[in-house]
């Protein structure tokens, strides 16, 4: 049998045009031989070739699997009969047409993604058309359908809602992590030192309410205050134990619903009294737990099976107007099943992004920065297994804790100072003399922080530091910065002329004959009578 590159050289671009697009392929040759190359370069690839045979409608699925079985080729009379014509038409009435998009049969939707040929073949009988499987593309497929493991993946993907992820679905990886429990430690300290929740160092600032509703679940937080024997044991665990703690706490909540946070909607009514987020979480995972584990699955294709075979997944007796849901943007209200994508469909993303969150599934985006359009179970989180990390302490009172330090220590410490940003999975504070007074005022002492920088780093703490710090308990403040406006003029005279005038209330120090500070807020009025002495002041800034 031809080969896939003698096939496709048969063909006119716009044709080899099409089939690129149902591989994810966008070609740039611009004339049939080298585009023909191209195409037959990215798509003849095991993953690939995987992929696309398993996102294929099942009678298109039968008719590939009924080739394989005929060893790559039927006679098309037979073929034709049984799995469908391919029609007839030149370029003009195709491009006009698209069948590429209207299928009539499995015939044509293998045909117009390159798994399918016909081509004359001699036999004894003579000359006989055959529909066939490009040759090095049989070998590939026949190959990757042997032993047991590929019927039973198949199978697995019969059962579940949706298909297989397209390339172009999966460009962009996100792949799971563990740093939900870092940004939990950051919050519950934030909570301890009664910071603002708003603009804090999270990996995903999003997730600030998540945060603080899953907490609650956890018990760690009650009413938004911190219990102290939970949030001990929490700080203390392992990071794998302490993620599963959040998982079981998420899942098997009562309270926590999903629902409600989904920043796009705005739910109100007392209908949410009978909402059950338990219920519909538990069903939801049952349908994640259908899906094969370690390959990427297409959300979009989810969500159509979902909307289709279990619409009501949520809603008890299928009800769509009681619910008072309004949409965030413009406070229109979404009831009816017309708005199931813009509320049931989002809440199905929410739940696959709280899993993601932690640490259960992968994402993937068409390119960065867009939604996520792909998911996959993952086997095992990217995360921090040991606890070794780095403790760097400056001179200038800089501190910097890697991720992988141990959470309790730097909630410890965090207390003590002011926050910067998270880089490149570090965590930066500073020792100020303002952080010391907030410190002091929820009852901490310098010597306690000076105790834990010796502790954790064996020692190894700048002297400046450590006089800083001692000093700090003994006499507190010792040094100001202070931003003031100053007045200078050419001659002594002026500053008594004006000391003598309504603004003289104005001025405060004198730093020498010629310079004056000038109270904060009253630079205006000085300007003022400056001017109504006869002089015209210039400001610097």
């Amino acid at each position: 049998m031809p080969d896939l590159l003698a096939s496709l050289q048969k063909h006119d671009l716009g044709h080899l045009h099409i089939v690129a697009g149902f591989w994810g392929l966008e070609l740039e040759s611009r004339d049939v031989d080298s585009a023909s190359e191209e195409l037959c370069a990215a798509i003849l690839d095991a993953d690939a070739v995987r992929e696309t045979i398993e996102i294929l409608p099942p009678n298109a699925s039968s008719a590939l699997t009924a080739l394989i079985q005929s060893n790559g080729k039927i006679e098309w009379a037979l073929f034709a009969r049984k799995h469908g014509e391919i029609r007839e038409m030149g370029e003009a009435r195709r491009d006009r047409e698209h069948p590429h998009l209207k299928p009539i049969s499995a015939a044509e939707i293998l045909f117009y993604r390159g798994l399918l040929e016909k081509a004359f073949f001699d036999t004894d009988k003579g000359a006989q058309e055959f529909g066939y499987i490009p040759d090095d593309m049989f070998e590939m497929i026949s190959e990757d359908m042997k032993g047991g493991e590929k019927e039973e993946i198949g199978k697995k993907v019969e059962e579940s809602l949706g298909r297989a992820a397209t390339p172009v679905e999966k460009v962009f990886e996100i792949l799971a992590n563990d740093h939900i429990l870092d940004d939990a430690t950051t919050y519950l300290a934030a909570l301890r030192i009664n910071l603002e929740s708003n603009g804090l160092p999270l990996d995903k600032p999003q997730q600030a309410a998540t945060l603080q509703k899953l907490l609650s679940s956890a018990n760690i937080l009650k009413k938004n205050e911190l219990q102290a024997e939970s949030v001990k044991k929490f700080l203390e665990a392992s990071r794998e134990d302490a993620l599963k703690m959040l998982h079981a706490a998420w899942f098997e909540s009562q309270t926590f619903d999903e629902l409600r946070l989904i920043p796009t909607i705005i739910c109100e009514g007392e209908w949410l009294r009978q909402n059950q987020p338990q219920v519909t979480r538990e069903f939801l995972m049952n349908l994640v737990a259908d899906i094969p584990q370690n390959k990427w699955w297409s959300l979009p294709a989810f969500l159509r099976d979902l909307k289709t075979k279990f619409p009501d997944f949520q809603r008890p007796a299928g009800d769509y107007d009681s619910w008072f849901i309004k949409r965030e943007s413009d406070g229109q209200y979404l009831r009816g099943f017309a708005y199931w994508d813009q509320v049931d469909g989002a809440l199905v993303k929410y739940f696959i992004q709280m899993l993601h969150w932690l640490g259960k599934v992968d994402l993937a985006a068409p390119e960065e920065g867009k939604e996520f359009t792909a998911f996959r179970v993952a086997l095992q989180v990217a995360g921090y297994k040991l606890q070794e990390g780095k403790l760097v302490i400056s001179s200038n009172g800089k501190i910097t804790i890697s991720r992988d330090f141990s959470r309790a220590v730097r909630y410890q410490i965090s207390r003590f100072c002011e926050w910067d940003d998270v880089k490149q999975d570090e965590y930066t504070y500073h020792v100020t003399a303002k952080s010391l007074k907030q410190a002091s005022q929820q009852g901490l002492k310098a010597e306690q922080l000076l105790a834990l920088l010796v502790k954790y780093t064996k020692g190894s703490v700048p002297p400046a530091l450590v006089k800083a710090l001692k000093q700090w308990d003994a006499h507190g403040v010792e040094a100001r910065v202070t931003t003031q406006t100053v007045l200078r003029v050419t001659r002594p005279e002026i500053v008594e002329e004006l000391r003598k005038s309504k603004a003289g209330k104005f001025l405060s120090e004198a730093l020498s004959p010629t310079a004056v500070i000038i109270k904060s807020g009253a630079e205006s009025k000085v300007l003022d009578a400056l001017t109504e002495l006869g002089l015209l002041a210039d400001i610097e800034t």
